[in-house]
């Protein structure tokens, strides 16, 4: 088996493989390098006491705004408890008091659930833990390895991957029974993001190219407390913040986020995103800011990496407001899997961020996306074990170099930033007609000058990021209602009509699939 992807959806589908299979992880960046180590909130689970899995369930059904798949929700929530209870067997330390786990809160969760390790660094935490198991295991890990197609035979079937070793620029075919892709997410498409930079869509690329189809790619979640400051990166400030108290507040010192919600800062976040992004508009700013002195007793001890990362800016949040703008962040919409973690291209799965599994909905729950990340991981290389047990091995025949660094004097890096701030501002936070049909057009031009230069890899990633892109536009420009992340100022409310996900396949076109279970 091959695993794509080295975040915590990929080790753990890894680990869960490792025991009854061989298998490879490839990883285009370090082993270590992705969103996952990045992940402060936690892992959302109904292990804490007056919690349930119905609770939870009704808490991410709510914040999906009528579009989650409800038999998805039911396994992550149901199967959630059990899958921390394995991370804790496989050495992740989650933060305890007098021997129980620690629970916090945060936006649209209605009761404590959010497990932390190490306060604010549980993607890394829970990353380190099984990258050591990992290890220990003795699975093949090939870094630096930049996946470029995927393998299909005569009959359709996923039989492995092509992948170019970036140090020595050479091409190296991995065949594999099955393929589980877990390649994170596409954050790296905006001009701002809370992202590292190997987050470029590129998995979606893949799978698209190969025949598999993508769905939900119109819902785009942008984190409404990203650190806005020249010079700095955009940060992410955790929405755990905001759960243990922190205010967002405008120029003037008001609390403008209740005139949306009730909930006020604890709103669901695509409401909180989207008021934050409506004030910069109408002041004209260039961000907000968050309040943390509600907790500044505990802030530099609750929250060590932000308040570390923020003093290197000059920011104390023990008494400095924070300036905070929108950026993008976790990318809902993937490659269609079932309950399984299997798309409709047989011998491939996907888990994590690159997938869409359903439960997101419309928005995701915070906190979600790691407990989604660990069920649908161990999920998909199940399947994979399952589905693929009695086939021959394939072929694993080498391949010719074929990429050359040199071969165009294409400006890749200028066609990037191009592609990035096009994105941004036509198909950022709020989209419209005019401006996703010019981002339609953009995108395609670079596409096709990537395609002038098909032996160069860093045109080969751009083209994938392209397509990636492209895939979100198309999306965002069918959907014409506002619902969840999605938000359009030419059609701005929501109707009934569009109650389903937005499929597309390659040579097979789109449509909706009203093929949706609600709770409500």
């Amino acid at each position: 088996m091959v695993v794509i992807g080295s975040g915590i959806a990929g080790l753990v589908a890894a680990l869960t493989a490792a025991p009854r299979a061989r298998v490879a992880v490839l990883t285009k960046a370090a082993l270590d390098e992705g969103c996952s180590r990045h992940a402060q909130g936690g892992i959302a689970a109904a292990v804490g006491p007056g919690d349930s899995p119905e609770l939870h369930y009704a808490d991410t059904i709510a914040a999906g705004r009528g579009l989650c798949d409800e038999r998805a929700v039911r396994v992550l929530v149901e199967e959630g408890p059990r899958r921390v209870r394995e991370l804790v067997e496989w050495g992740v330390g989650f933060d305890t008091q007098d021997g129980l786990l620690m629970v916090g809160r945060e936006a649209a969760h209605t009761r404590p659930r959010i497990l932390h390790a190490r306060g604010d660094a549980t993607g890394l935490a829970i990353e380190s833990a099984l990258i050591a198991r990992l290890r220990a295991l003795g699975v093949g890990v090939y870094e630096r390895h930049h996946a470029t197609r995927l393998l299909t035979d005569a009959d359709g079937r996923c039989r492995g991957v092509d992948a170019v070793d970036v140090d020595t620029n050479s091409t190296r075919r991995f065949a594999a029974g099955a393929v589980v892709l877990a390649s994170g997410g596409a954050g790296r498409l905006w001009r701002n993001t809370t992202n590292p930079e190997p987050a470029t869509g590129d998995g979606i690329a893949l799978a698209w190219e190969a025949g598999a189809e993508v769905a939900s790619m119109e819902f785009v979640q942008f984190h409404p407390t990203a650190l806005a400051l020249d010079g700095a990166p955009r940060f992410l400030i955790s929405e755990a913040v905001r759960g243990e108290g922190a205010h967002v507040v405008n120029a003037r010192g008001e609390r403008f986020l209740f005139a949306a919600d009730q909930r006020g800062e604890l709103a669901p976040r695509d409401v909180v995103a989207q008021s934050v992004w409506q004030e910069m508009r109408r002041s004209g700013a260039a961000h907000v800011h968050l309040d943390c002195s509600p907790l500044r007793d505990r802030a530099a001890v609750r929250f060590p990496t932000i308040h570390r990362t923020c003093l290197q800016f000059g920011i104390d949040i023990t008494r400095d407001l924070v300036p905070i703008a929108p950026a993008a962040h976790y990318l809902i919409g993937g490659v269609r899997t079932d309950l399984r973690g299997a798309t409709s291209v047989a011998g491939l799965y996907a888990c994590g961020e690159v997938a869409s599994s359903g439960v997101h909905g419309a928005n995701r729950l915070a906190s979600n996306s790691l407990l989604e990340s660990v069920v649908f991981g161990h999920r998909a290389a199940a399947a994979a074990l399952r589905d693929n047990a009695e086939l021959p091995p394939p072929s694993t025949r080498d391949v010719e170099d074929t990429h050359d660094r040199n071969d165009a004097a294409l400006d890749v890096a200028a066609l990037t930033d191009r592609l990035r701030s096009l994105m941004w501002e036509r198909a950022g936070v709020e989209r419209d007609a005019a401006g996703l049909q010019a981002a339609a057009s953009a995108v395609d031009d670079v596409i096709h000058q990537c395609d002038t230069s098909p032996g160069r890899l860093d045109a080969v990633a751009l083209r994938a990021a392209a397509v990636t892109a492209s895939l979100v536009v198309a999306a965002a420009t069918a959907r014409t209602e506002t619902r969840g992340a999605h938000l359009r100022s030419d059609f701005p409310q929501s109707g009934d009509e569009w109650l389903g996900t937005w499929v597309m396949q390659k040579d097979r076109g789109s449509h909706l699939d009203r093929h949706l279970a609600h709770a409500h």
